[in-house]
């Protein structure tokens, strides 16, 4: 999109506030409200709608100074490669109503991806959303220990207090609380999305550690969050951090001081697994999957083999554009391969395939997959053609996006408003931070290498 002129964009004295102040406060306060859901997805979406309503206002004019070129047409063309599966999908969809109403809900995952991206768009952006971003790493991380020490986060009896003020009861029943097996942080225990969420954004933390402490701050950090995942017992989070200390530390430490440090992390993993009773638990259930028997490989995964038994069944009934987004649950009683038995989650039907590929295959099938595989090429083309430079200022944006769609690993639903927002979120930061119009002082914007 390009600018009309200096009477039709925005104008300077506005710019600052739009792409400088608003969107990087905005970022920032959607992500420290993550352990509320809704009130993170109602700030998701006014933020959309309020950068809608400031781009009609100037008629997009401006947008240039607001978000480079390429910037747009990659956040909006991998928008399109997440979105467009969901209206195919619901051609034929077990629950048509409900394949379209969500379809309709994920567009304000647009403007969003908009807002995400112009508040990385600068270098004082940048900093403000990407130490904002690492700072609430941080002290989710300290607030986990804490639990750890304690027995209780105080972020979250912070908000439980504050609900028991407002609606006279708290955040999690005492059931719920009583069930509580891991360390839960400040999501609770009626939560338990703790360790996959903190994995997702330490890339941000790591590089500010790195950036304030060299390698020693970075270990520290590295340390600390390796100690809170273990103890949150998310055995997906262990490998997002697994994947994420590679990439990281590779360039950091270089390979024999990265292989002495995955020694070391499994030798405190390993007493951590002895002190820790809810540890220990996790380390025999998932040592249970060597033992050879179906049965037991389906109980280290927590029901999953059942799950992704029932998700191949509906790729093989509809593979062209499957079972329709968010129909996994509808459909999952008629692929269920052991109906007379409850799951190991309990007795009501999968939620989703806990698992991105048969995710995106059984809900809106191959032509939802080569969607998926067509915006990750573009997205690794513009990496491929970036500066030198660019790929610096956009690394913690891109390794947080790669450990959080690895797709050997098992996952939370991407077609759902939280894991989605998270996931539009990171998209919304590499684009923006990789294609910026803005580069830090010094740079070159004409030094392009492939590579």
């Amino acid at each position: 999109m390009t600018n009309s002129g200096p009477d039709g964009s925005l104008s300077a004295s506005a710019l600052p506030e739009v792409r400088e102040r608003w969107a990087p406060v905005w970022v920032l306060v959607f992500v420290a409200l993550w352990p509320a859901p809704g009130l993170a997805a109602g700030v998701l979406a006014l933020g959309a709608l309020v950068t809608l309503a400031r781009l009609l206002h100037s008629r997009f004019r401006g947008g240039a100074r607001l978000l480079s070129g390429p910037a747009w047409a990659l956040t909006t063309l991998l928008f399109l490669t997440y979105w467009l599966p969901q209206p195919l999908s619901a051609l034929g969809a077990v629950d048509v109503p409900l394949a379209l109403r969500e379809s309709a809900v994920d567009l304000r995952f647009l403007p969003f991806l908009w807002l995400v991206a112009m508040a990385v768009a600068t270098p004082r952006g940048r900093r403000t959303t990407f130490n904002g971003l690492a700072v609430i790493a941080g002290l989710w991380t300290v607030d986990a220990l804490a639990q750890a020490l304690c027995g209780t986060s105080p972020l979250f009896w912070s908000l439980d207090q504050l609900k028991w003020a407002i609606s006279h009861h708290g955040l999690c029943t005492p059931q719920e609380i009583a069930l509580a097996d891991r360390l839960s942080g400040v999501f609770g225990p009626c939560n338990l999305k703790f360790g996959q969420v903190l994995a997702s954004v330490s890339p941000f933390l790591l590089w500010l550690a790195a950036r304030r402490g060299g390698a020693w701050g970075w270990l520290i950090a590295a340390g600390a969050v390796g100690v809170v995942l273990v103890l949150a017992g998310s055995r997906a989070s262990w490998i997002t951090f697994a994947v994420l200390l590679v990439l990281s530390g590779w360039r950091l430490l270089g390979a024999r001081k990265l292989l002495a440090l995955g020694v070391a992390a499994l030798l405190v993993a390993g007493v951590l697994g002895v002190v820790s009773p809810q540890v220990h638990d996790r380390f025999e259930r998932t040592a249970r999957a060597l033992s050879g028997h179906p049965a037991d490989l389906n109980a280290a995964l927590t029901g999953r083999a059942q799950i992704w038994s029932a998700a191949w069944c509906m790729i093989r009934q509809h593979p062209i554009n499957g079972v329709g987004v968010r129909g996994f649950r509808e459909a999952y009683v008629g692929c269920d391969p052991d109906p007379t038995h409850a799951g190991e989650w309990g007795r009501e039907p999968a939620f989703h395939a806990h698992q991105i590929v048969l995710e995106v295959l059984a809900e809106t099938g191959v032509i939802g997959l080569l969607l998926w595989l067509a915006g990750a090429a573009q997205a690794w083309r513009a990496w491929r053609y970036a500066s030198v430079q660019a790929r610096e200022r956009a690394r913690p944006a891109m390794q947080a996006l790669l450990i959080t769609v690895f797709p050997f690993n098992t996952h939370l639903a991407f077609y759902s408003s939280f894991w989605g927002g998270l996931t539009m979120l990171l998209i919304g930061l590499y684009a923006g931070a990789l294609l910026a119009n803005d580069p830090e002082p010094g740079e070159r914007a004409d030094a392009a290498t492939p590579g």
